[in-house]
C-alpha cells in the first residue's frame, strides 16, 4: 500500500472542493437510518457474438483525454455542477476526462454498447463502471480489456478483502469504484411521517399504494424479497426466485407500485412523487443534505452488498490514459473527497483514516457511518447475490423482465 501523501495533489483537491465536501459529507451519520436495521430497458443477457479485440494503437500520447461513462450521483460535485476532483485530475496530468453520467442500469447500458463491441468497433469510451456480474459477462465475452498495473501502482491500495473475487479473480479486468447497500428509502412528506422499514410494508402499505418504485436490478430487488422471506443469497433456488416474483407480481397487480426504475428513481423519490423505493443508499444519504424528509433502512432481514467497478472496454482509444485516471482515485486522499460525497462503501484503504483527520465534524461523521464504514454487525446482515449459470441468467432475466415490462 501506498500510504505517502501527494502533497500537490492534496493540495489541488482541496482548493478546488472543500466546501462542497461539507456540503455533502453533512449528511453522513445518516441519522434516519431505521433503527430495524421506470421505466427502464431491461435486456436479456448475451449469449454469444463476435469477441472484440482491443484496440490496435493506443493514442493516450497524442490525444490527452478519457471517455468516462459513469452513474448519476456517483462523483463529488461543486455547486456549479464541476466535479473537483476530476478538475484536479486535469490540471495534475494534463489529461481532459469527458464526464458522462448516462449509465443508468446494467443491462441497459450493456444493450447500448454490446452491438458495438460484437461488431469490433470503439464504443467511444475508455472508462465505465459496471456492477460485479456484469463485470463477469464483458470478461467471458472478450468485451473488456486486462489493466495494466504499471500504470495503476496505486492499485496496491485495494482493501484486501476485495483483491481476488470469483468474477475477476486476481483483480486482471476490474478494480472497484464503490460498494453498495440496496435498502428501503422513504420520503416521510408522503409516508404519513413514517418509516419504511421491510419489503413487507414497502409492498403491502396501502397508505404507499401507487407511490413505490423498485429497482430495475434484478439481484437488489428480488434479493430483498428473498431475504424477507427467510433466504439466504448465496444458495436460492429456482423455485425461491419464482416465489420472491409472485410476491412482487402481486403487488404490483394490486396497484401498489408505480413502476420499476433505474438509478433515476432518485429525483422522484426527492420530490415526494414517490413515497418509499427500493434504493441504492447512498444516493438517499446524498439527497437528504437537502432534504430532511429523506431516509433509508437496512432491513432486519437483511440487504444486498454489491461492488461497482472501473473497467476499460476493447477498442477503447485512450487506455493508458483511463489507467492513470483510476490510478489517481486509488489515491486515499482523492478517494475520501469521492467518498465523502457519494456515501458509499470505499474499496480504497486508508479513506477511513483520512476523513477521522478532518476538523470538521461533518466530515468526520462519514467516517463513522454505517452506511460507509460499517461494522462487523451491519455487514451480518448484508448479503451478495450468488453467481448465476448462464442458464439461470437467462432465465431470471426474463422472468423479471416480464414482470417489469408486463
Amino acid at each position: 500500500m501506498n500510504d505517502r501523501p501527494d502533497q500537490e495533489l492534496r493540495r489541488l483537491v482541496r482548493s478546488i472542493s472543500s466546501a462542497s465536501l461539507s456540503r455533502r459529507a453533512a449528511f453522513g451519520g445518516l441519522a434516519a437510518v431505521a433503527a430495524a436495521g421506470v421505466l427502464s430497458a431491461c435486456g436479456s443477457p448475451a449469449q454469444g457474438g463476435k469477441t472484440a479485440a482491443p484496440a490496435p494503437t493506443d493514442l493516450s500520447d497524442v490525444d490527452k483525454i478519457v471517455n468516462w461513462s459513469n452513474w448519476p450521483l456517483y462523483m463529488d460535485e461543486a455547486d456549479d455542477g464541476s466535479y473537483p476532483t476530476l478538475q484536479a485530475f486535469t490540471k495534475q496530468t494534463g489529461i481532459k476526462v469527458n464526464y458522462n453520467t448516462d449509465y443508468n442500469d446494467n443491462e441497459e447500458f450493456f444493450a447500448k454498447v454490446q452491438p458495438l463491441l460484437a461488431a469490433g468497433q470503439d464504443t467511444g469510451r475508455d472508462l465505465w463502471v459496471s456492477t460485479d456480474w456484469m463485470v463477469a459477462r464483458l470478461i467471458s465475452l472478450g468485451y473488456i480489456q486486462p489493466l495494466n498495473k504499471d500504470n495503476i501502482p496505486n492499485a496496491g491500495n485495494l482493501q484486501p478483502s476485495l483483491q481476488d473475487v470469483s468474477y475477476d479473480p486476481g483483480r486482471v479486468y476490474s478494480l472497484p469504484w464503490q460498494g453498495i447497500f440496496a435498502g428501503i428509502g422513504y420520503n416521510l412528506a408522503r409516508t404519513g411521517g413514517r418509516k419504511v422499514t421491510s419489503m413487507d410494508q414497502l409492498l403491502h402499505d396501502k397508505q404507499l399504494k401507487g407511490k413505490v418504485v423498485l429497482l430495475s436490478e434484478m439481484r437488489d430487488t428480488v434479493g430483498l424479497m428473498l431475504m424477507e422471506q427467510g433466504k439466504r443469497l448465496d444458495n436460492f433456488t429456482a423455485d425461491d426466485f419464482a416465489a420472491a416474483l409472485t410476491v412482487i407480481q402481486d403487488a404490483k397487480d394490486a396497484g401498489q407500485l408505480r413502476g420499476f426504475s433505474g438509478n433515476n428513481y432518485a429525483d422522484d423519490l426527492d420530490k415526494g412523487v414517490v413515497a418509499a423505493s427500493v434504493v441504492w443508499a447512498g444516493d438517499v444519504a446524498q439527497m437528504a443534505v437537502g432534504n430532511k424528509n429523506l431516509g433509508v433502512t437496512l432491513p432486519d432481514t437483511g440487504f444486498t452488498l454489491s461492488y461497482d467497478n472501473l473497467v476499460i472496454p476493447a477498442m477503447a482509444q485512450h487506455k493508458t490514459n483511463a489507467e492513470k485516471l483510476i490510478n489517481y482515485y486509488y489515491n486515499p486522499e482523492v478517494m475520501a473527497q469521492v467518498t465523502g460525497w457519494v456515501n458509499y462503501l470505499s474499496p480504497v484503504a486508508g479513506v477511513k483514516d483520512v476523513l477521522l483527520k478532518s476538523s470538521d465534524p461533518d466530515v468526520v461523521a462519514v467516517a463513522k457511518s454505517q452506511l460507509v464504514f460499517p461494522d462487523d454487525a451491519t455487514m451480518a446482515r448484508a448479503q451478495k447475490f450468488r453467481a448465476l449459470t448462464s442458464e439461470e441468467d437467462l432465465s431470471f432475466t426474463r422472468q423479471y423482465q416480464a414482470l417489469v415490462t408486463g
